[in-house]
């Protein structure tokens, strides 16, 4: 049985923006093993300055980002899409273990295989000190962003 994850390729304005709540929702969710299935098996990823590939690298990537980054919460939106790749720009919030807060900005850029799977990610991001007045990504409990809270564009970020 082989593995999807739709919607699939080819994009359109509509199903680039279903995959990308898809994904905001599952790192909102903070499952690393749970997020690694949207990848392929031999998924390659740069984030920051760090390269790697498969899904164990993606889990333990995942397991040690969420160890430090805690309270986290995520938006992303898509800037551009076309045939089997989607560009989102996304913020995140989130606070270390000495109570300092961040809103980290970044860029991703998607490839996807012919079932939905992505095989390439590739994430460009920068941490701004904020302070905890300052947080706009307020939703209890943490997890998915509820349906009624603003977009980045509707924040102004």
């Amino acid at each position: 049985m082989s593995e999807s994850r739709p919607p699939f390729p080819p994009f359109d304005a509509t199903t680039a923006a279903l995959k990308a709540r898809r994904a905001e929702d599952a790192w909102n969710r903070r499952d690393p093993v749970a997020v690694s299935l949207a990848y392929t098996a031999d998924s390659q990823w740069r984030n920051r300055a760090e390269f790697f590939a498969g899904r164990p690298a993606i889990v333990e990537f995942l397991t040690r980002k969420w160890a430090r980054e805690l309270e986290y919460r995520l938006i992303k939106e898509v800037w551009a899409f076309t045939d089997n790749r989607i560009a989102v720009r996304f913020a995140y919030e989130w606070r270390d273990d000495s109570q300092n807060w961040f809103r980290s900005h970044g860029n991703e850029q998607w490839e996807f295989d012919a079932q939905g799977l992505m095989r390439r990610r590739e994430a460009s991001i920068n941490d701004r000190p904020i302070a905890a007045a300052d947080r706009l990504f307020l939703w209890e409990p943490w997890g998915p962003r509820p349906d009624d809270h603003p977009s980045l564009s509707e924040l102004g970020l």
